[in-house]
């Protein structure tokens, strides 16, 4: 009895989470599923049009920009976020005061997307912003970061390792606690180097958490709308033109609600992919305690 008067207890406490993932994740999933296969305006009834949606988005030259930007968006932000959470995080490891250091990276993290994007707006200014003034002082002509469409995709980049800077190295600052000290003080008497430590011990023994920072970032990275959004809002040209940033077109500016599921089915897939293809070639590199 005992036992069974537990198990309804967790029931009961898991119901509240349970009930929010069903009704705002489950059920819009299977809503937008069945939504990307009719045309529809969001008015009047909905008619089935089989996969045409998915086809006019394999063959749309603006859904392969918004998938190429998204790419090159994506080799430019993975990388550098997981390494700049790594650095701070080993940065901040054993210093005093690490506390306030930690508050300082995260507060970018909670902070609003508009608020960010009008920050960034002033800092990238081509002509009185922040980044180009200490450019010149090393004699370095700043370049047009928003205007340019060579740079606004680095330059969102740029601005969204910064901003999920703090969550990163909040997640490697575990993962490096995490690690006995025992380890480091036996490379010590065996007289290793810190970079010796820091491959063969550090590295290793953190691989599961970059391999759960990397899913995040790359998640995250096929995701990217905000910035763009706030900040160039797609241009110049289409030059930082998302897939999200397609979907929110398609839905809410041209009202089409059919084409604009089939675009968000087709980024579930491909994000789907990466995920699973991480997971594969993760056992190959990811050291897990047994």
């Amino acid at each position: 009895m005992h036992h069974r008067s537990r198990k309804w207890w967790g029931y009961l406490l898991i119901a509240p989470q349970m009930i929010g993932l069903i009704a705002f994740s489950l059920l819009p999933f299977i809503f937008v599923f069945g939504l990307s296969f009719t045309e529809w305006n969001g008015f009047g009834t909905r008619e089935f049009v089989g996969f045409q949606n998915y086809i006019d988005q394999f063959t749309s030259p603006i859904f392969r920009t918004a998938l190429l930007n998204t790419l090159i968006f994506s080799l430019i932000y993975i990388p550098g976020s997981v390494v700049a959470g790594l650095f701070v995080a080993l940065a901040l490891h054993k210093i005093k005061g690490r506390n306030f250091y930690r508050f300082f990276y995260f507060a970018p993290v909670v902070t609003s997307s508009v608020a960010v994007g009008v920050i960034w707006m002033f800092l990238l200014d081509s002509n009185v912003g922040f980044v180009n003034q200490i450019l010149a002082v090393f004699g370095i002509n700043g370049p047009d970061w928003l205007t340019d469409s060579a740079w606004v995709l680095v330059s969102i980049a740029i601005l969204s390792i910064w901003w999920q800077l703090g969550f990163n190295m909040i997640i490697f600052l575990a993962g490096l606690q995490s690690i006995p000290a025992t380890f480091y003080e036996a490379a010590e008497i065996d007289g290793a180097s810190p970079f010796r430590k820091f491959y063969n011990i550090t590295l290793p023994l953190l691989t599961p958490t970059i391999f759960f920072v990397t899913v995040m970032a790359v998640i995250s990275s096929f995701q990217v709308f905000d910035q763009a959004f706030v900040i160039t809002e797609g241009g110049p040209g289409k030059a930082s033109y998302t897939v999200v940033y397609h979907i929110y077109e398609r839905a809410f500016e041209y009202f089409e609600f059919g084409t604009s599921s089939a675009a968000t089915m087709l980024l579930f897939i491909i994000i789907l992919t990466f995920t699973l293809i991480q997971l594969h070639y993760s056992r190959k590199w990811v050291h897990y305690e047994n």
